[in-house]
């Protein structure tokens, strides 16, 4: 019997940014036959319990990034997630990220203390990957948009990153869950 595989895509968004990418992420993810993708953690998007992780087949995180680092909201989140932890009950199951910064970059770090399973999107992206007429965010990590002081809006080409990773990381995730999840 098939069941649905569960795809969440857990972000916080202070300008936007994160918010488009997450909205082609959840388009690609839900384009794959038999994957429900949900968005979490924004107004007008409903708040998720780190508890509820565990019901998940697969969690794409989003964020925008201060200086390097996680903004305090998501990292008051996931701190939350110590417990879980503790009991490794995300231990094995797939995670990626999507972030916005001023420049270049992003990190996955949190990923490996939870013994997540982390589907980079690598170079499956394609050409997009390799786009140098304009400023381009994302990276073999995951997608991404370089927001610069704001005013920055996701290009179309960052939005296809996105949709693709979306795609790319259901068709894993949905893979790892196994024969049941087959549509």
């Amino acid at each position: 019997m098939a069941t649905t595989t569960k795809i969440y895509i857990v972000y916080y968004s202070t300008y936007g940014h994160v918010a488009a990418l997450a909205e082609e992420i959840r388009r690609g993810a839900a384009s794959v036959a038999g994957v429900e993708a949900k968005l979490w953690q924004r107004a007008g998007v409903p708040a998720i319990a780190p508890a509820e992780l565990v019901e998940a087949d697969g969690v794409l995180f989003g964020f925008p990034t201060r200086f390097g680092m996680l903004p305090a909201q998501m990292k008051a989140f996931l701190d939350g997630t110590s417990g879980l932890w503790c009991e490794q009950r995300l231990a094995g199951k797939p995670a990626g990220i999507f972030c916005s910064s001023a420049c270049q970059g992003g990190g996955q770090d949190f990923l490996a203390h939870h013994g997540m399973l982390f589907v980079p999107v690598g170079y499956t992206f394609g050409a997009g990957m390799f786009e140098m007429g304009e400023v381009k965010g994302g990276s073999p990590y995951g997608a991404g948009t370089v927001a610069g002081d704001g005013s920055r809006v996701p290009t179309h080409l960052e939005l296809q990153q996105a949709f693709h990773q979306g795609k790319y990381f259901a068709g894993i995730a949905k893979k790892l869950k196994g024969p049941a999840a087959a549509a």
